[in-house]
């Protein structure tokens, strides 16, 4: 891989910048500033002079530049505010001057209100049932409209575009490039025999609509019972886009089938208490993974100029990286192939 660039647009969003940024939408930041994990966007919590709109903390995301368009971020947001208004609970951006996002020194960025909470605990089936009584009404919310602007999850843009991307720019190690191709283009038949993951895709009486898209543990905040809020709050709709519903309850999954089986069962416990689910759906899952997977090597291939890229993902690009991702796509292809999970 190549080496970062020193003239990276992150390099140039100091502490200074942050601050300047905030005060010139007219917050008063009192100078501390603590940068919170996140590898696509900056993000930090800030501390404030004087409270807005209740909020003495508050977090502020740059977005990574040239990854989306302000028309692409107003229908992040306005999906975040449809959400609030329907009482589910998701950290929406702060309207500040009549405006959730901002622009300063070339930089794209929100405010939203600082909100606390752990992992959830996801060997709990009541957890699990509770986060998909929550999933349910984000569906319900977004079958509402649809996106114009953001992007659908297929094939074509998880796994086609990706591949084309990193063999045009030789990120694949020479000796696995082959093998890694014909994996590739076997596991890309198989998720392609699903007419919803197609970029041109026919009806097949499965529908999609506005999600989450990014819905691992990470970005549900779990707040104890008997605390204020209780349950699951989502957080950081940055990766909004239109696909099938079952896109959102996937990653939730882990362990073995009997495992995943027991885990699906109380997420769709939940969820069916307000919106019907789909069966047909579960045939997605093994092939949403590998979609996942393929896009997962071209996202950091993308962003090695990025200094944190380097410094956090050391191991990536060696020969033994891609043997292990045509390992990964060969048991794919198997579990692709196989009986989805049956609840």
């Amino acid at each position: 891989m190549t080496t970062p660039h020193s003239d990276h647009p992150y390099n140039a969003l100091t502490p200074d910048v942050v601050i300047d940024a905030l005060w010139a939408i007219g917050l008063r930041p009192d100078g501390r500033l603590q940068s919170l994990n996140s590898f696509e966007n900056r993000v930090y919590q800030v501390h404030l002079d004087e409270p807005v709109q209740g909020h003495a903390q508050v977090v502020v995301k740059f977005y990574r530049p040239e990854r989306w368009t302000e028309a692409q971020l107003a229908e992040e947001h306005a999906f975040a505010l449809d959400l609030v208004e329907a009482e589910v609970p998701v950290v929406p951006p702060l309207s500040i001057g009549g405006a959730s996002l901002h622009t300063h020194a070339g930089f794209h960025f929100s405010v939203s209100p600082r909100r606390g909470g752990r992992r959830p605990e996801l060997d709990d089936f009541e957890v699990l049932e509770w986060i998909g009584r929550f999933l349910a009404r984000i569906h319900t919310v977004g079958a509402t409209r649809s996106f114009v602007h953001r992007p659908a999850l297929h094939a074509g843009s998880f796994a086609c575009e990706p591949r084309d991307w990193l063999l045009q720019h030789d990120a694949i190690a020479p000796e696995v490039r082959t093998a890694w191709k014909h994996a590739l283009a076997e596991a890309l038949q198989c998720i392609e025999s699903h007419a919803v993951l197609r970029q041109e895709r026919a009806e097949e009486g499965m529908a999609t609509l506005r999600l989450h898209g990014d819905c691992h543990p990470g970005n549900v905040l779990w707040t104890p019972e008997g605390a204020p809020g209780a349950g699951p709050h989502f957080v950081d709709l940055d990766d909004a886009r239109t696909g099938p519903a079952v896109q959102d309850l996937w990653m939730l999954l882990s362990g073995d089938r009997r495992q995943q089986t027991l885990q699906l069962s109380a997420l769709l416990d939940g969820y069916e208490q307000f919106r019907p689910f789909d069966r047909r759906e579960l045939v997605l899952i093994e092939p949403l993974r590998t979609l996942r997977l393929i896009h997962y090597s071209a996202w950091i291939a993308r962003r090695w100029d990025d200094p944190a890229f380097p410094i956090n993902f050391p191991w990536f690009g060696s020969r033994d990286y891609w043997q292990g991702q045509v390992d990964m796509l060969v048991e794919q292809i198997e579990a692709m192939q196989e009986a989805p999970l049956n609840v």
